[in-house]
């Protein structure tokens, strides 16, 4: 199976809009299945149970409306005489016999202590025994298996005997369910106790619901999802295709429309969208690299020029402005670019990069220190990575005089960190100080040089990488200000 069909058929995320509108459609789908069943399942109940109610009547009318009246055929042998079995009396109705067992006649109530009895199968029992004109001063209706009613499973013993029955089809009778009712007519002392099997009862009901409940549910939810998946899989291709863009803002194919007209029309809205933006970065591009020749072609003309002047002092300032001009210059334009860098994304060893960098300072007899580093990978620009990392580091040494840089990993990103000694910054002014043209010397002092772009070119390259800078002061135990850290987070591998 290859890489995209695995993906077609992938299940929905929950928190997706696929995956919610497939739960809450799932839910209330459930809820109104589950309370139709319930009803079918009670209706088709009830139906059941009148029916073996009418089974006990029929027997109950059946003995004491025959040949022999009331009390015609006591319980003799126990055999069982229901399943149809020839030689029964008939009473007015016609058709075949219930699956039920012969009478019994009893002076005391079917009922054993303890045992529960069914209110709401006694009241319609009362109304069919009134309907019948069979007056009746007590009525129990009891449930039971037929190997927990003594009468029943000898019956049933004595029956499989007779028709040498296997020990298999013995305990599957056994374990039938049985409806005993019990009646007392009026003016009469004893007990007519009819009994009514149903095998397998619940099964009976239960397994067709839920067989046709599963079904309407995968229907209906299969259409729900093949719907959904039709507006959300152009929906997520145009979510990633605004990611795409969002970090590297070239036009190289644009997205095909599909789905619903709605989908369509926004995925051509988008692509209008991004070739307008496209098409303006790469005027700005065009405007920027002119900006920059036409700049530095007379700055280079001024450097000749300045060497004609006598004053050394006078020629070393003069120098010294023309060279922050172009490193202005540089910064300006490497901050414009860094949206859409040239160089590819490379596998790069994080630990050797910052060696390198720290490496070029200390060669420079800078006061940089390499703390504990872990070898860890990334997909970077290298760069790039390096632009940061010096930029921070020479902020370190502007204002702290030294710098310490660790590596380390956490939840899968590389974190350098840079600390310095520095007066550190106000927490106010922390999230405006990555601001471009943002300085921590508001006095613009050429001791400490720059043009407050160092943070904001570094802050960039790292959001370029989906990584993040992040600046805090260090305190000591009473809370002063002993330094800053600058906190460089990547994606790792």
């Amino acid at each position: 199976m290859t890489a995209s069909t695995t993906r077609r058929f992938s299940l929905p995320r929950p928190h997706s809009l696929m995956g919610q509108m497939l739960l809450a459609v799932a839910a209330a789908l459930l809820l109104v299945q589950g309370l139709g069943a319930a009803l079918v399942y009670r209706a088709q109940r009830d139906g059941y149970e009148a029916g073996m109610l009418n089974g006990a009547t029929f027997n109950l009318l059946n003995e004491t409306r025959g040949p022999g009246s009331f009390g015609h055929h006591r319980n003799r042998d126990g055999g069982d005489g229901g399943d149809g079995g020839p030689g029964g009396p008939r009473g007015p109705f016609s058709g075949p016999p219930p699956r039920g067992f012969r009478l019994e006649y009893s002076t005391n109530s079917p009922q054993k202590q303890g045992e529960a009895r069914d209110a709401h199968a006694e009241g319609i029992l009362r109304q069919i025994l009134k309907n019948q004109n069979f007056p009746a001063s007590e009525i129990v209706v009891l449930h039971r298996t037929v190997a927990g009613d003594p009468f029943a499973a000898q019956s049933t013993r004595h029956r499989a005997e007779r028709l040498n029955l296997s020990a298999d089809m013995v305990k599957n009778m056994l374990a039938d369910h049985l409806l005993v009712v019990g009646v007392k007519p009026t003016g009469n002392g004893s007990w007519l106790v009819s009994r009514v099997r149903s095998p397998q009862a619940a099964n009976m009901l239960l397994v067709p619901i839920i067989l046709q409940t599963l079904v309407i549910y995968i229907v209906l939810v299969g259409a729900v999802a093949l719907i959904l998946r039709r507006i959300t899989r152009p929906l997520a291709a145009l979510t990633k295709r605004v990611e795409a863009f969002a970090v590297a803002p070239e036009v190289q194919h644009q997205l095909a429309p599909t789905g619903p007209e709605d989908m369509r029309r926004l995925i051509e809205a988008h692509n209008a969208m991004e070739s307008r933006i496209s098409a303006m970065l790469d005027e700005k591009d065009v405007m920027l690299g002119a900006i920059g020749h036409d700049l530095k072609t007379p700055l280079t003309a001024l450097r000749v020029r300045i060497e004609s002047v006598e004053d050394e002092t006078e020629r070393a300032r003069m120098a010294m402005t023309i060279e922050d001009i172009v490193h202005t210059l540089d910064d300006i334009l490497s901050l414009a670019r860094v949206g859409r860098p040239s160089d590819p994304i490379e596998r790069t060893e994080v630990s050797s990069l910052v060696i390198s960098v720290v490496e070029e300072y200390e060669d420079m007899g800078e006061p940089v220190d390499l703390l504990d580093t872990r070898r860890i990978a990334a997909q970077v620009r290298p760069t790039w990575l390096r632009r940061a990392l010096r930029n921070l580091i020479s902020n370190a040494l502007r204002y702290g005089q030294t710098a310490r840089v660790s590596l380390e990993h956490e939840q899968g990103r590389a974190v350098i960190l840079i600390d310095d000694d520095g007066p550190g910054i106000p927490e106010t002014d922390i999230g405006s100080m990555m601001n471009a043209f943002t300085r921590g010397d508001p006095s613009r002092n050429s001791a400490t040089g720059g043009a407050g772009l160092g943070l904001a070119l570094a802050r960039a390259i790292a959001d370029q990488h989906g990584g993040a800078l992040r600046l805090s002061n260090r305190r000591d135990a009473q809370g002063a200000i002993v330094g800053l850290t600058a906190r460089l987070e990547i994606p790792s591998d």
